[in-house]
């Protein structure tokens, strides 16, 4: 579940998510008129979505940072290579 870089955001959204359904069976259970209850489920269900809204915002916004980081890194090491190969190109050319 967890990797040299810490725990990721799966464990975190499975236990919200087993959180947020433990707490709408609850309140199926509790002794409160219907009406009571859908009003809570309804309550429930606009706070889950608000917090799916959080969480897909935060995932986009990680991946596009860790898609820049592997683009620089690439970036350098494709440079890296050109520059590698240009100076043991030059080695071998011989002059005119």
């Amino acid at each position: 579940m967890c990797d040299e870089k810490g725990c990721s955001g799966g464990a975190l959204i499975a236990f919200m998510a087993g959180g947020l359904i433990g707490a709408g069976l609850a309140l199926l259970y509790a002794p409160v008129s219907g009406k009571e209850a859908r009003e809570k489920l309804g309550g429930l269900a606009g706070d889950l979505r608000k917090n799916a809204e959080g969480w897909t915002g935060d995932l986009k916004q990680k991946v596009d940072s860790f898609i820049e980081e592997e683009k620089a890194v690439v970036k350098a090491a494709y440079d890296a290579g050109r520059e590698a190969m240009a100076r043991e190109k030059a080695k071998f050319e011989t002059p005119q």
